[in-house]
């Protein structure tokens, strides 16, 4: 006689399809929560914010010579540097940022005042001191000494009140490359356009101004004002 075999319940097979299917779907949902958690999180600790973004057409000069300034703040928790500016689709070299990151001097204060524009040395075209003088020697405290004009020219002492015993005064120092932020930092900026890009003509008028750190960033629309 043969031996009686045990019966054995087994899964059937449609069961085990389901199971496999559940499995799967659960798998790609995870995956795919985790992806999109993992993008969002990256874009969300990187921002730029800017403010108070100004351009200048110089009356005075007819040959096209214009300036502009801003306000940047890295508002996210990486380290970020700013290494665009832009008017207008013109690209600005950072041989024309002048550049201001110390926080002793870029204070709350100083960060929510407007940005000024003090006027060009005769015959140079450079921007002058916040007295209203060719940028001769920094003769405060706050700026390290320089010798005198033209050698100045890779620096620029501005005051955004007016007085020196209202806000520290900006020491704005030309760049050679990018603007590198500390989460939280801020940094004043002021630029100058290449020849010609802007003149008195288009005083009144609107124009992009484009900051960017990598791909963080925005461009904003101002009245280019006249002075």
């Amino acid at each position: 006689m043969f031996p009686r075999t045990k019966n054995r319940k087994a899964i059937s097979t449609v069961l085990t399809t389901l199971i496999i299917l559940v499995a799967s779907v659960v798998l790609g949902t995870g995956v795919v929560l985790y992806g999109t958690s993992l993008f969002q999180t990256n874009a969300q600790s990187q921002s730029l914010a800017t403010q108070g973004v100004k351009v200048w057409a110089d009356a005075k000069w007819a040959n096209g010579t214009a300036w502009g300034a801003a306000d940047v703040r890295n508002s996210g928790d990486k380290l970020l540097s700013v290494d665009t500016i832009s008017v207008r689709g013109t690209p600005i070299p950072f041989s024309s940022w002048y550049v201001d990151t110390n926080s002793s001097q870029v204070t709350s204060s100083n960060y929510e005042q407007a940005l000024n524009y003090t006027g060009l040395v005769d015959g140079h075209g450079w921007m002058k001191d916040y007295t209203g003088a060719n940028p001769t020697v920094y003769s405060t405290a706050t700026c390290p000494a320089i010798s005198a004009y033209p050698a100045a020219q890779n620096r620029i002492q501005i005051n955004l009140v007016g007085s020196s015993s209202t806000n520290p005064i900006l020491c704005l120092q030309q760049s050679s490359g990018p603007i590198s932020l500390k989460p939280g930092a801020s940094a004043v900026v002021y630029f100058r356009l290449p020849q010609s890009v802007l003149t008195t003509v288009d005083a009144g008028s609107s124009g992009s101004v484009a900051i960017y750190a990598g791909e963080v960033g925005a461009p904003q629309t101002v009245t280019i004002a006249s002075q």
